[in-house]
């Protein structure tokens, strides 16, 4: 049995109205990879941030190498080897590889900063890591994948002995995956104690040794991963079962009216030739790998990208979709994939990003806002679609992600959108928050509206799909009813080599 490196015992966290961390604890051995599981809003990101000295706990205690510790900032907690690689990237993008490592503890020469010595010594993490990074490069020009690689390398110059993985897999490819699991089974034979936030199943079976989970801000308990089931997990995380059996029939009516056609649409080397129906109360899945042109052809069709060529009909009338603004006016809403980069404002509150799209509604005279109305109707939205939140003035950064994506639904039906493109709607949310997404998704087809969803989980699309289109290299290369869509046609079109 490994020695344990670090205890969390009793740990409290309340945060006005919120009661965050209810007498947590989390035991992480040496040489051991341990899986923080929970739904969105559970805690995990809390106890980490306790840990790592962005929070200050109310009580409870942390021992760390046997001691008992108390970090007053992420920087002494660095100091002492305990690092978090975030699942947003903290990387600054003009700056060459070796400076973002280094950045803030330059080696200088004299008065001058040692460039040369830094480029040396990322050179030599990444040897460590059996990584191949010039550290000459800018860290914009960067893969996703690989600039995580440079955050891996960036904890072990701190000289870290734990790592806290938080969602790491979220934005790579599988390729990138499978060298980011050799990494960590790198550095979990050199005795690191390794914590790894996932919300996806498969990747806790293959790369964790134990599974602690949370749930209400609470410990449930902790699991040998080897000993035990998806869905045991499931279970403890949910305090239900929830099953995902796919669809097996379309559940829109044959004669439903086409609420969308697009024709020949061509944007960039992305989208080629994409053409496509959408009936009233139907949700449209749209499948392929990374790179097929699923988001491109949304955001063309949104007017958040140009389009070279195409019509679009918006029920039965041709429509100029340029920009955004005009997309909203017709009645099409966008669910990015991106939510904390284009769905919400962060730093605004629930009611002011809720009426986003629509503020022009809510100005009386002289221009002034009627905070009153904006109120009323954000928490008749609030209480509809269930979002956990002490307020509707709660900061949106304050919520899970789970509760974000939700606020970006009520935005698009206040707007009153007919029409809602969802981009990877679960990405990034634990399972619970899923079920209550697909629950909602479901409800606003059954009222009429009509549902794009661009997903990368072949589970998520048959279970969700009335239809299923799929796309390869900017084609749509196959279309299937769901009742004869299976993961093998699916993979086969998307897979399909297309002739230029």
């Amino acid at each position: 049995m490994n020695e344990v490196i670090l205890t969390m015992e009793g740990i409290d966290k309340s945060f006005p109205g919120v009661h965050a961390l209810d007498h947590v604890s989390l035991e992480v051995r040496r040489g051991e990879v341990h899986a923080l599981m929970g739904e969105n809003g559970a805690g995990k990101s809390t106890l980490m941030k306790v840990l790592t000295g962005i929070y200050t706990k109310d009580s409870g205690t942390i021992l760390y190498e046997g001691r008992e510790v108390c970090f007053a900032s992420p920087r002494e907690a660095q100091a002492a080897g305990i690092v978090i690689v975030h699942q947003e990237l903290n990387m600054m993008g003009h700056l060459t590889v070796a400076q973002n490592i280094f950045i803030g503890r330059e080696f200088k020469k004299g008065l001058l900063i040692d460039d040369a010595r830094m480029n040396e010594e990322a050179r030599k993490l990444f040897r460590q890591l059996n990584i191949d990074i010039d550290p000459r490069e800018t860290m914009s020009r960067l893969t996703v994948g690989k600039q995580q690689m440079c955050e891996i390398a960036k904890a072990i110059s701190h000289e870290a002995k734990v790592i806290v993985f938080d969602e790491p897999s979220a934005a790579l490819t599988d390729a990138e995956i499978d060298q980011l699991f050799r990494i960590i089974r790198d550095l979990r034979a050199k005795e690191y104690g390794i914590v790894y936030i996932s919300h996806r199943m498969d990747e806790i079976k293959k790369i964790t040794d134990r599974v602690t989970v949370m749930r209400d801000g609470q410990t449930v308990g902790t699991l040998v991963t080897a000993k035990c089931t998806k869905d045991d997990i499931i279970h403890m995380m949910v305090g239900r079962v929830i099953y995902e059996e796919p669809k097996t029939q379309s559940r829109v009516p044959k004669d439903a009216p086409v609420v969308l056609k697009v024709e020949h649409l061509n944007a960039g080397r992305m989208v080629r030739d994409v053409s496509f129906e959408l009936r009233k109360g139907e949700i449209l899945g749209f499948s392929g790998l990374m790179g097929a042109g699923r988001t491109e052809t949304a955001r063309a069709l949104f007017g958040a990208d140009p389009k070279d060529s195409g019509d679009v009909y918006v029920e039965g009338k041709k429509v100029n979709i340029q920009s955004p603004q005009d997309a909203v006016y017709e009645g099409i809403g966008y669910l990015s994939e991106d939510r904390k980069r284009y769905g919400v404002v962060l730093q605004k509150n629930v009611t002011e990003n809720s009426t986003l799209a629509c503020l022009h509604d809510y100005i009386k005279y002289a221009n002034i806002i009627d905070d009153a109305e904006e109120r009323k109707i954000t928490q008749k939205l609030v209480d509809m679609l269930k979002t956990k939140t002490p307020s509707v003035d709660q900061l949106v950064t304050n919520l899970s992600g789970g509760n974000q994506q939700k606020v970006v639904v009520a935005k698009w039906l206040i707007s009153n959108s007919k029409i809602l493109i969802f981009d990877e709607p679960t990405r990034g949310i634990d399972v619970g928050a899923k079920q209550e997404i697909y629950e909602l998704m479901n409800r606003l087809v059954q009222e009429g509206r009509s549902i794009i969803m661009i997903s990368s989980e072949m589970p998520e699309i048959l279970r969700m799909s009335d239809r299923v289109i799929v796309m390869c290299e900017g084609k749509k290369t196959a279309e299937f009813d769901v009742s004869e869509a299976t993961q093998e046609k699916i993979m086969n079109a998307a897979t399909r080599e297309i002739s230029v």
